[in-house]
Order: structure tokens, then sequence, then C-alpha cells
């Protein structure tokens, strides 16, 4: 009776654990200094999601006790792969290829009676072989490009709120 006692114990833990490690991926500030006297979050969920196939997800959500302050959401999400370069006599060199996708934004946000409504953005298809392709230089035109292991990997991504006349970001959301 211990044993199973004590293995649950340790299952519990384990996944405890495992949550932790997980969340501590994705690092949320508010820096109530860089919007107006009295934002709060009003309605929604101030956060991002990483889905299984990178897509980056921010959700929506209303501030309140912004006054006549606009805004604008940005994210920016950087992905990479390597790319291997093989020439005509079976040479193979890997290059490390990198691509930003553009950057993703609400444009500008105006409150309405002192509420400011943040529409979702998402990171837009992950970019593609091809996109990797193109970004990455093989010694010599001649030689054929393939993926590596056929992996493209989320390297980071940046969610911004900014309210116009204040220096910095109200919110900033980091990942992976």
């Amino acid at each position: 009776m211990k044993r199973i006692g004590l293995i649950a114990a340790l299952a519990t833990m384990l996944v405890g654990f495992s949550a932790s490690a997980a969340s501590a991926a994705i690092t949320t500030t508010i820096n109530p200094a860089a919007a107006p006297t009295g934002t709060h979050l009003q309605t929604g969920t101030i956060g991002c999601t990483v889905s299984t196939t990178q897509l980056v997800t921010c959700s929506s959500y209303e501030l309140a006790g912004v006054g006549n302050a606009n805004a604008t959401g940005s994210l920016v999400t950087t992905y990479s792969a390597t790319v291997d370069c093989t020439n005509k006599g079976g040479k193979l060199v890997p290059v490390k290829s990198s691509v930003q996708t553009a950057p993703t934004t609400t444009g500008s946000l105006s409150p309405e009676n002192g509420r400011l409504a943040v529409p979702a953005l998402n990171s837009g298809p992950v970019p593609t072989a091809e996109d990797f392709f193109a970004a990455a230089t093989c010694p010599n035109g001649n030689w054929t490009k393939s993926l590596a292991g056929g992996s493209i990997t989320l390297d980071s991504f940046t969610y911004t709120l900014h309210f116009v006349g204040f220096t910095g970001n109200y919110i900033t959301i980091t990942g992976p």
C-alpha cells in the first residue's frame, strides 16, 4: 500500500514539474508605467500559445481604464532550419537558415469609452522548406538544397502591446 502511495506521489510531482517547465518557456511581462494610470484587464485572457504545428496565437482581450490612449499590438516570430547543400559528388555541407516572419500587427487601436478591444494575433503560416532554401546560401549555385531532418523549429516570438505616447511596452510576451 505504501508503494502505491509513493508511486502516486512521485507521478503527481512529475506532472507538476513537467507543467511548470512547459509554462516557464513563455514569459509575460506587464509594465503599468507604460500605460495610462488605471489600465486593467476587463475581459479575456492575456497570453500566447504555440500549437503542435508551431503556429503562435495570442488571444484577444479587452482593457479598461485606458482613457483616450491609442495602442498597437504586434507579433514577431523567428523560425530556423538546417538546409543541407549537396554537390554532384555527394559532398554535404549543412547551412543554418533562419527566417523571420513578417510582423503581424493589430494596426492602430482606438479606445471607446475608456476601453480598448485588442484582437487576437497569429503568426500566420509557418515558413516552408522553400522559404528556408531561399534564405540559405550554398557554396556553389549548382549544389542541391534539402531540409536536414525535415524539421522547422520555432526559435522565438515576441508579442507586444504599446500605448502611443508612453515609453516601453505595456505587455510583452516572449517564448517559446
